[in-house]
């Protein structure tokens, strides 16, 4: 795996020359003072010292690893505010250094996306061709998808499928969200428990530092770390349905009680009070593992989750370097909870 650090460059107004930094490349706009400049300058390279984790990368194909509470296309922010941006950089730099710059430049285009604060695995094709062929590749519905998540309590079976159609939540205040319903598009999310286990939380602050999990006045929790298959592709449907199964995702503003999480988050105004709730600084679901084949080859990429999710979850049961476990043939519970 290869860690990228782009090239920066920086403006002290928008009317000045650039001055650039050897290993960095984005404009800020800052105010012309040295103090300024050089504090401005070491919180960016911290912030863009790691845009991405390379798993694989040919002449068509760049897979990486999206860091959790990173959007896979732009909203608002600068040109490093999501993965498609990032990608493009790293594009554009790579054609930059090429010792054959009269070929056309690689523009990325995303196979398929994860929620902002999911962490994992991303396909990125390279050019027009290679993200026609691979998007009929997904849409044969024959990709292979794993992801690790962890989820409150401790769920019962061992295995299961869970099978609920999903729609949108025209009760809810939030507008993305949707829900279980009886007239929506079908869903089946399988699932393989991995371990049930138990924490102490924190109880008069936000967890930052998982090492003072011990230290502190806390509680006693239930939790359980599960491996999930999805069968189908809705939006947000592994934490829909694992929250309906009566078990949702850890650190989940969306489905996990209370919708005014994410209001808090996106409004910026989330309190230490909803943070210490909240126990994980994002939602636990780790997509680790994607198989297909494309152009006579098969492919099986991997990816281990971020230290905040394994050290929570207290182990490392995959990590990427080598073949997940294999589940059951057979779900030994089938979970069809719609009424």
């Amino acid at each position: 795996m290869v860690s990228f650090q782009p090239k920066l460059t920086l403006r002290l107004s928008a009317s000045s020359a650039p001055l650039r930094f050897s290993g960095l490349g984005a404009f800020g706009y800052l105010p012309a003072s040295a103090p300024c400049l050089a504090t401005a300058h070491h919180a960016l390279i911290s912030i863009l010292e790691k845009l991405f984790t390379i798993i694989h990368e040919d002449a068509d194909l760049l897979v990486v690893h999206k860091p959790a509470d990173l959007v896979c296309h732009p909203t608002k922010g600068d040109e490093y505010s999501s993965l498609i941006s990032r990608a493009r950089i790293y594009l554009e730099r790579q054609y930059r250094s090429s010792t054959n710059p009269s070929s056309p430049p690689s523009t990325p285009h995303l196979i398929h996306r994860l929620d902002r604060e999911t962490s994992g695995l991303v396909l990125i094709a390279k050019n027009s061709e290679a993200a026609r062929e691979l998007g009929k590749v997904w849409e044969t519905r024959t990709v292979q998808k794993e992801y690790l998540a962890i989820v409150h309590g401790h769920v019962a079976a061992d295995s299961g499928i869970i099978d609920a159609p999903l729609g949108k939540d025209e009760q809810s205040i939030v507008a993305i969200k949707d829900c279980v319903r009886p007239d929506g598009a079908p869903a089946q999310t399988e699932f393989f428990l991995d371990k049930r286990f138990q924490r102490s939380i924190v109880q008069d602050h936000a967890v930052d530092d998982l090492s003072t999990l011990n230290s502190q006045p806390s509680t006693i929790r239930a939790f359980s770390l599960l491996r999930l298959l999805p069968r189908t592709g809705r939006k947000h449907q592994i934490r829909i349905h694992l929250a309906h199964l009566g078990h949702p995702l850890v650190g989940d503003k969306i489905y996990g009680g209370d919708e005014d999480l994410y209001l808090a988050l996106v409004e910026s105004r989330l309190t230490e009070d909803q943070r210490r709730r909240l126990i994980l600084p994002h939602h636990a679901l780790h997509a680790g593992r994607l198989r297909f084949s494309w152009r006579g080859q098969d492919y099986d990429f991997q990816a281990a989750s971020e230290p905040w999710f394994s050290e929570f979850a207290g182990s490392a049961p995959w990590s990427g370097d080598g073949p997940s476990p294999q589940p059951p043939r057979t779900p030994s519970k089938i979970a069809n909870p719609v009424s």
